[in-house]
């Protein structure tokens, strides 16, 4: 009586927060982060749960096979949720499904006419059990990959699934070892299982939007720190890059390099604000693509960017500008509009090392001087500050 009213509340539960999900994956527009998929997962769990209370663990028929179907896909959407949610390649999700559905429901019938009702119950233990165990390496997999940024999270999800996981193993075994009356709602070990994974309904769907939330937050913020055309950071964001360069305890001192298109004017004048803007994103691409590893680029704003160069000497600083410079002049700028394509120069000013965030707007000076020198000497160089 008390499994069964565990598991009635585990559906409502379910049910509940598949329309949250949904709720919340139309409100992100084109961007859902996975939430339709796991409000699909839930929803059908949630009604394997409803048809397990209505058909009974151990009657066969056709409510039976559904409920063992549904129970094994919504992990599987779970999976594929995940996958939406980090951005990996994956299929449609619906066909995949589909395509487990159909299998899983005939492998149910062929099992039960060769083996019996207790291989039925032990296949659908031991499948979720590999699924639930693929899940946890995956977990795991992620939080030292591309969701570093999660690790503890993954850590704890992979906790929780993996205890799951360990739950279905062993449900599998004792199937096998004592038959059917393990699947009696009032033993024990059923008992457990459904407190898990009504613990499992509590905590993990409020934990999935917290992390949505945190995505959402943190692109917000990636958005606060860059410039939207060309991607690069914006002052907010270089001056908070560079504030965690030099609290870092190796910190070195870093020169600022000040890099202004040449006619930037003319080009807007002559062709126009479209090819003015596909000349600036030109500029941005020469810059990353000359630029080292751990430089910080910058657009300032208008046609002038700031590249901040660590680890470098004076020398070093001025190869990197001249680098830099040779890049921008020797890329045409091609696309909409221009036939045939355009060349751009820029001039750059090179400032004193520094060694603060204080000291940038002094080096941001100095750099500037440098640049007008270079600008009444002809543009399409490279000019050091004054010591």
């Amino acid at each position: 009586m008390v499994t069964t009213i565990i598991i009635g509340m585990l559906c409502v539960h379910l049910l509940c927060f598949s329309v949250m999900f949904l709720l919340i994956s139309t409100r992100l527009n084109g961007k859902k982060m996975g939430m339709d998929v796991f409000a699909a997962g839930n929803f059908l769990l949630g009604l394997a749960y409803i048809l397990q209370l209505l058909s009974g663990p151990q009657n066969w028929g056709a409510l039976e096979v559904i409920n063992h179907t549904l129970t094994l896909c919504a992990p599987a959407a779970y999976a594929l949720g995940a996958m939406r949610f980090f951005e990996r390649p994956t299929v449609s999700v619906w066909r995949p499904l589909l395509a487990l559905a159909v299998a899983y429901s005939l492998a149910q019938v062929l099992v039960q006419s060769l083996f019996g009702a207790e291989a039925r119950h032990a296949l659908l233990a031991g499948a979720c059990a590999a699924l639930f165990l693929a899940m946890t390496v995956a977990t795991l997999y992620a939080g030292q990959t591309f969701a570093r940024d999660l690790r503890v999270e993954m850590l704890i999800f992979a906790v929780l699934i993996g205890g799951i996981c360990g739950l279905n193993a062993s449900k599998c075994l004792i199937i096998l070892d004592q038959g059917l009356q393990a699947l009696d709602l009032n033993s024990s070990f059923q008992t457990t299982f459904y407190i898990y994974m009504s613990f499992l309904a509590t905590v993990l769907p409020p934990s999935v939007v917290w992390l949505v939330l945190r995505r959402l937050t943190d692109e917000l913020r990636n958005m606060a720190a860059h410039d939207p055309l060309t991607r690069l950071l914006n002052r907010r964001g270089l001056m908070d890059r560079l504030d965690t360069h030099f609290r870092a305890r190796t910190a070195s001192p870093v020169h600022l390099l000040i890099v202004d298109i040449d006619h930037f004017k003319r080009i807007n004048d002559t062709y126009g604000h479209k090819v003015g803007d596909q000349v600036l994103r030109h500029v941005a691409e020469a810059l990353n693509s000359s630029a080292r590893q751990g430089d910080l680029i910058c657009r300032l704003g208008g046609e002038e960017f700031a590249v901040v160069a660590v680890d470098t000497d004076k020398a070093g600083a001025m190869h990197l500008a001249e680098r830099m410079r040779t890049a921008i002049e020797q890329r045409d700028v091609s696309g909409a509009g221009l036939d045939p394509a355009i060349r751009c120069t820029a001039t750059i000013g090179v400032s004193a090392a520094f060694n603060s965030t204080q000291a940038f707007d002094e080096s941001m000076q100095q750099a500037d001087a440098a640049l007008y020198r270079g600008k009444a000497a002809g543009r399409n160089r490279v000019e050091l500050a004054y010591a």
